[in-house]
């Protein structure tokens, strides 16, 4: 029999309900369903296609299931599986001609192993995601991701015809593709990566994504891991999204005048705002902290005679670091400043200071991983040929501190341990001759210096372990490839690969809290006796490797000498012959005979005076 129609809504309701639908502002009551339809729902009453024999037996006796294999879907493979390998090696991507290849970095063997290998893997480039947990590609369709517990499957596919670039959230939920036709429109969706479902698109020109700051990435990620904002630039206006509805917060943008840059806290919705100097000085720049979703400012920093400003976010974002750079008061230089925010305790403070010679350009700035200092790079200008000043801060103790300055050093880039306390001074642009300097930041002292020549691209692995440089082919076609390090500046392997163009580390989960680590830190003895066990293992390998090596080589060296000695004797006979016929021919002497000629040349005649 059919039912009735507040069955139907009843039924609605609850499969709404199972589905975690909101469907509080439905006006049920303007709601017509037209009479006698039931719409293929039935009532418990309703038995017409139910009879007796379709009932199930119940066996009186109770007999264990079938325990069937389990087989499971692409996407609830475990996709962490790379991260528990018994030796605790790193995977990388390599991408060189037309092919890409995932590789292990085994060190202690001194080789990379291939995990993966595909040639036309990708049309453009290769990303990982910020956890590694996918690998994407780009192809003229849209983009895909790859993964797997033992090897690389197309998990999804997001369709996006001639896609140029991408980007993922913090927390891979989210994956952002951008596109651009010849009429000059730009686009740019949002897609969840789980559904391939489309969340929101945006369409305009250029100038749209680019108002104000740089193009891309058009959205800015905050609120850490859990993916629940992001916010973009317009004149005038910040526009920060929530991704629980995809829509403005409260439905309005924050109005921020003459707005030039921001940036997110890398673990709270925090977000900085920085407002450059206008009106020739009336209204001065200020650099102003935002909480998210309530849009209130916490903190503001007003700055005067400032020129230029750049924001840098500790990762843990407990500090964040300004750099001023300001006017004199001739207004015919400028010197560099820096405020450093102190987000974590009360009311914000804030601390300045300058450099001992506050007229150094600051070339490069970066904070240690989760730590509390920070290395700058400082000179008398953009190419100072004798080199740079490299200097180290501590923010802790409640001030800003110098540790120590390194000077003329051949850098001018910065690269920090994710573990923090060692960094590598690189020396990219060309007159360094791309110099490396592996250096102690505990102990402030160099561990090694070295040389990768015309290498483009430093990059460490997410352990702290290894440092990989690399020679792309888009800057140099002479030794492109790749070289891997240890942490203390010994150079391990070297790969070296034709029309080679990406290196990129496969990123790790973070799984153990502060307090673990500090505990593993305590009791690095006890848990490096495994270890060293199997570094003294390995160790014993690679020498009866190399032992094995030296002994074919000497075994391929005595073949070849034996073999040249059997030549020599077989020609011996022939050598002999043809000496002793050259002997026999020499005993016999030519006489030479020599005939004497006398030829009168010329007769002159002269008078001489005998009695002068």
């Amino acid at each position: 029999m059919a039912i009735m129609a507040d069955e139907i809504v009843e039924h609605i309701r609850a499969e709404a309900a199972h589905l975690n639908i909101d469907l509080s502002s439905v006006d049920w009551n303007s709601i017509k369903l037209p009479p006698n339809e039931d719409f293929g729902i039935k009532s418990d009453d309703d038995d017409d296609d139910f009879n007796e024999e379709d009932s199930l037996e119940v066996p009186d006796e109770w007999t264990p299931p079938e325990i069937k294999p389990y087989t499971p879907e692409l996407m609830q493979e475990n996709l962490q599986q790379w991260l528990i390998n018994e030796k605790g090696k790193d995977q990388f991507v390599i991408r060189a001609g037309s092919e890409t290849e995932i590789m292990w970095n085994d060190a202690r063997q001194l080789k990379a192993d291939s995990v993966d290998k595909r040639p036309f893997w990708t049309e453009s480039f290769v990303q990982w995601s910020p956890l590694g947990t996918y690998l994407a590609t780009v192809h003229q369709q849209g983009a895909a991701v790859w993964g797997g517990a033992t090897t690389f499957n197309r998990l999804r596919c997001y369709a996006h015809p001639q896609v140029k670039l991408i980007e993922f959230s913090p927390g891979e939920k989210y994956l952002v593709t951008y596109s651009s036709s010849h009429d000059e429109k730009h686009r740019v969706n949002i897609f969840d990566v789980r559904t391939e479902k489309v969340m929101r698109d945006f369409e305009g020109s250029g100038n749209d994504f680019a108002d104000g700051g740089d193009f891309w990435p058009v959205f800015r990620w905050g609120g850490g891991i859990e993916d629940k904002y992001f916010a973009r630039m317009g004149k005038n206006v910040l526009y920060v999204y929530e991704t629980k509805t995809f829509r403005l917060i409260n439905k309005n943008p924050i109005k921020v005048a003459n707005i030039e840059d921001f940036s997110w806290s890398p673990t709270d919705p925090i977000l900085a705002a920085y407002v450059p100097e206008v009106s020739g000085g009336n209204q001065p720049a200020r650099v102003s902290l935002f909480q998210i979703p309530s849009k209130q400012v916490m903190r503001q920093k007003i700055l005067y005679n400032v020129n230029d400003c750049k924001m840098y976010w500790q990762s843990n974002g407990e500090y964040l670091a300004v750099k001023v750079e300001r006017y004199t008061k001739t207004k015919k230089s400028t010197y560099t400043g820096f405020e450093i925010f102190r987000i974590k305790e009360g009311d914000i403070p804030i601390d300045a200071f300058e450099l001992d010679n506050k007229n150094d350009k600051v070339i490069s700035f970066a904070w240690e991983p989760k730590g509390q200092r920070f290395a700058v790079i400082h000179g008398g200008g953009q190419f100072y040929p004798r080199g740079f000043d490299v200097s180290f801060y501590t923010v802790k103790g409640g001030k800003v501190s110098k540790l120590k300055t390194l000077y003329q050093k051949q850098a001018d880039a910065l690269f920090w341990s994710p573990g923090g306390r060692f960094i590598v001074l690189g020396g990219l642009r060309k007159g360094f001759n791309r110099q490396l300097e592996f250096y102690d930041v505990d102990d402030l002292k160099t561990m090694a210096t070295a040389e990768h020549f015309m290498s483009t691209d430093i990059q460490w692995d997410p352990s702290g372990r290894y440092v990989a440089t690399s020679v792309t082919s888009v800057h140099h076609e002479m030794e492109s490839g790749f070289t891997i390090w240890s942490f203390y500046g010994k150079l391990l392997y070297c790969v070296l690969k034709d029309h080679f163009f990406q290196f990129l580390w496969r990123p790790r989960w973070q799984f153990l809290s502060p307090e673990k680590e500090e505990e593993i830190a305590r009791n690095m003895k006890e848990y490096s006796k495994k270890y060293d066990i199997e570094d003294d293992e390995i160790s014993v390998l690679l020498r009866e490797q190399d032992h094995e090596k030296r002994k074919e080589l000497k075994e391929e060296w005595e073949r070849w000498v034996k073999e040249w000695n059997r030549m020599h004797e077989q020609e011996k006979m022939e050598r002999q012959m043809l000496i002793r016929d050259d002997a026999e021919a020499t005993d016999v002497e030519e006489e030479e005979e020599y005939d004497e000629v006398e030829q009168l040349l010329d007769v002159s005649e002269e008078l001489l005076d005998v009695f002068p």
